[in-house]
């Protein structure tokens, strides 16, 4: 049944060979926002809950290039930036084909 609906709506999980990881905090409505598109595009990700966790944070933080909001978001070890940043990819039609590459 999942793969009639996901024929139907456009989408193939299949294809996303991508590793992604996003870092968040449980309440953030963009971190919500932006794990709805990836689950909408059946992305599995890797979640890091930074809530109150300044180690965490700093470790986040270096692989953001200082950027200390949340969520930030890394597909195949590159940064990608914030939930705004996600949206736009998507809405210039390139999250898609950065999400079908395979990790190198």
């Amino acid at each position: 049944m999942f793969e009639f609906l996901n024929s139907l709506l456009g989408r193939d999980p299949k294809r996303i060979k991508a590793n992604v990881e996003i870092y968040t905090w449980q309440t953030c409505p963009y971190c919500i926002r932006a794990k709805m598109l990836l689950w909408w595009k059946g992305v599995k990700f890797t979640e890091y809950k930074i809530d109150g966790n300044t180690e965490a944070r700093n470790k986040m933080s270096e692989r953001a290039n200082g950027r200390r909001t949340v969520p930030q978001i890394f597909i195949n070890n590159q940064h990608i930036g914030g939930c705004d940043d996600l949206y736009q990819l998507d809405s210039q039609s390139q999250l898609d084909t950065i999400l079908a590459k395979s990790p190198m």
